[in-house]
């Protein structure tokens, strides 16, 4: 069974497969939620109230009740003649045939549920009960209460794990000598899974539930293991593939550098550093840059591309949208067009003679193509692609970006990922460890710090006040709203409303639009326009949130900033403070705020940091959301915690290594209790 089927009937197996049940192992590694204690039974008197308890006792009285509802009540009497009201608001037919059955044979009812104060004294609504002959047996261990979806019992659940339990082989998967697991206090894999299936009478439930129990630390520790074990082979996999070596002299970079108004930062030439080392390699590089708002990731790239350039191969820079991937053009084109660099352009809305044309350069060879997903579509090919660079990795899903690096003509090209949402080195280390990453954790000489003002959307004529002051001084600004078009249930302002209000409400200003549903030429106008200082306040939707530079702008006034991310809070925040003028972000808020709303404006309000805002950001959504399409292939951490459980998932990486050096056969089986057919290589 462990390796096979489950042995569950079709329908039940179709639904078991919702929650990834599809092997006996899997069912062994489905563990409890939280555990319900039947192996005793309280007197009605010492149940301590307001808690989850077994009582045994004898129905005395059953009746169909009109008050103010329909309901069964049904009353219960224990040995020490304590009374016990049973309530049913939503009941069958046979439920009464059965209670009344009960009251006539005098059977027990074990009842599981908790006593509430009521009307008529203590009562329990909606309990769990059976049917239970005298002086039976009570349970040897704690009843374990599953995941589980529509269709699929607690009951169900119980017989097919146990029943995988009996067949499963839970030797330790790895040689290594008996000792490891005491050094490190570790439980044994069979004594652990057992445990926690079973925990025997008396076990400390606030340490299962809250997983701080031992035999919980072994499974997040073998958890944990499995994810770094399959990320590290597939790294290691990667290296075999061949890659161009890109050795050049360096010149075209340094005659870059020697054009721009601008020294690197200690940071810039440590990563530029970096990704030289790896383009001289026979192995395609796998890096993700990081770095935050500001901190000059894209002259990082131009430099990688020349390196490219100057050994007789191409680039690639693939951005996800298209004001993004056009405004990386036109500086792309400004700082290398000059060294006799040629940069193509393709994008999809290129209208169909345009796109032919720089598709036929791509594949004649043009030294860098810069573009969005059209990049990657089946009419596009390169004749000597060497490097592929990808800016907000996070937004393209792992197919996308595999797809880029396909594109390479016999060896594969070396790739470099780009994102300024900063990951916690604890997601880092879990998430990325088939990556190599670097991090630009300066920022460059001249980034003024934004202010961030917290204002409720009642103060909102101070706002446009403020932003008519801004202007009057010569400077520009930003209203960002996240709708285009009206929402009923959202009700939030809308870009298109904004812009009709502002325009009035700053009569003598030159107010523009932008939003993702104009045509591409129209959005480089606007855009253009905005960066002349011909457009005094853009509206404009979250399209803005990454890569736009006008150092002018120096306000930034965000609508309905409940609403929005901590990510795009601190992005869109950090399209100001680009110039040598003190900036301010005004979040605006309509009240009342979630809790969850609150934390986040909070956040962002305190730091300018984006790793500690990074940090808030993973421990309120969890690394699921926080790193989203990054996970297609990634094995999910369901049951350690980065934070809490960093030292194991420090002691797996390090573990890693090692057995997958000394003990292929063990790091097989362990693979394959924890993923299966699951597994496979993260290509992107």
């Amino acid at each position: 069974m462990p390796g096979g089927g489950i042995g569950a009937a079709p329908a039940l197996a179709e639904k078991l497969g919702k929650l990834g049940l599809v092997r006996g192992d899997d069912l062994v590694l489905h563990l409890p939620l939280r555990y319900e204690d039947e192996t005793r039974c309280f007197a009605i008197a010492e149940a301590p109230p307001g808690e989850p308890v077994q009582v045994e006792a004898r129905v005395v009285d059953v009746a169909v009740q009109f008050r103010p509802r329909r309901q069964l009540v049904a009353r219960v009497r224990d040995a020490a003649g304590d009374e016990l009201a049973l309530r049913f608001l939503n009941f069958y037919g046979s439920q009464t045939k059965q209670l009344e059955g009960a009251r006539d044979d005098g059977r027990p009812l074990r009842l599981f549920g908790e006593i509430r104060q009521g009307f008529l004294g203590p009562e329990m609504v909606h309990p769990r009960y059976r049917v239970v002959d005298a002086a039976a047996p009570l349970p040897t261990a704690l009843t374990p209460v599953y995941p589980t979806t529509a269709g699929v019992s607690q009951t169900a659940l119980r017989k097919l794990i146990g029943a995988a339990l009996a067949d499963a082989d839970l030797g330790e998967p790895f040689a290594a000598d008996a000792g490891w697991l005491e050094r490190h206090g570790l439980a044994g894999f069979a004594d652990a899974v057992r445990y926690l299936h079973h925990p025997p009478p008396g076990a400390p439930l606030a340490a299962l539930q809250s997983r701080d129990h031992p035999a919980w630390r072994r499974i997040k520790f073998d958890e944990a293991l499995a994810q770094q074990l399959s990320l590290r082979r597939a790294f290691l996999a990667r290296r075999e593939r061949g890659a161009p070596v890109l050795a050049a002299a360096g010149e075209l970079g340094r005659q870059l550098l020697g054009r721009l108004p601008f020294a690197l930062t200690g940071a810039q030439r440590r990563v530029v550093a970096e990704i030289e080392r790896d383009l001289v390699q026979p192995f395609p590089m796998q890096r993700l840059l990081q770095g935050d708002v500001g901190s000059g990731k894209t002259i990082v790239a131009a430099l990688a591309a020349c390196r490219a350039i100057e050994a007789g191969w191409q680039a690639a820079f693939m951005a996800p949208t298209e004001i993004l991937a056009e405004q990386h053009y036109l500086k792309l084109k400004s700082w290398l067009e000059p060294l006799g660099v040629r940069v193509a352009w393709l994008s999809g809305s290129l209208k169909s003679a345009a796109k032919k044309a720089m598709q036929a350069e791509a594949a004649a060879g043009a030294q860098l193509v810069v573009g969005t997903h059209a990049l990657i579509q089946d009419a596009v090919d390169f004749a000597r692609l060497g490097l592929a660079i990808v800016d907000e990795q996070h937004r393209f899903g792992v197919q996308q970006r595999l797809a880029l690096r396909r594109k390479g003509s016999g060896a594969v090209p070396h790739q470099l990922m780009m994102s300024a949402t900063p990951i916690p080195r604890t997601l880092a280390m879990s998430y990325y460890a088939d990556l190599d990453v670097s991090v630009l954790d300066e920022l460059p000489p001249g980034r003024t710090p934004v202010k961030t003002k917290l204002i409720a959307d009642a103060r909102r004529d101070e706002v446009i006040a403020a932003v008519r002051a801004a202007v009057a001084e010569g400077r520009q600004a930003y209203w960002v709203c996240p709708l285009i078009e009206e929402s009923e249930k959202l009700q939030l302002q809308t870009a298109l409303e904004t812009h009709a209000v502002l325009s009035e409400e700053l009569a003598g200003l030159s107010v523009g639009l932008v939003h993702g549903r104009l045509k591409a030429d129209e959005k480089a106008a606007t855009m253009a326009a905005f960066a002349a200082g011909k457009i005094d306040v853009l509206v404009a939707t979250t399209v803005i949130e990454v890569g736009v530079d006008v150092p002018n702008a120096s306000l930034m006034v965000i609508e309905h900033a409940e609403r929005f991310g901590l990510s795009q809070l601190h992005q869109l925040r950090g399209r100001v403070g680009r110039g040598a003028h003190e900036s301010v972000c005004a979040l605006l808020y309509s009240g009342p705020l979630s809790e969850m709303a609150r934390a986040r404006l909070k956040i962002v309000f305190e730091n300018t940091d984006g790793f500690a805002i990074a940090r808030e950001d993973l421990r309120l959504r969890g690394p699921g959301e926080f790193i989203g399409s990054r996970q297609s292939g990634v094995p999910l951490l369901r049951y350690a915690d980065l934070e809490a459980d960093a030292d194991l998932v420090e002691l797996a990486r390090g573990m890693a290594e090692r057995l997958l050096a000394d003990d292929p056969a063990g790091v097989a089986r362990h693979l394959e209790r924890w993923l299966g057919s699951r597994e496979e290589l993260l290509k992107a």
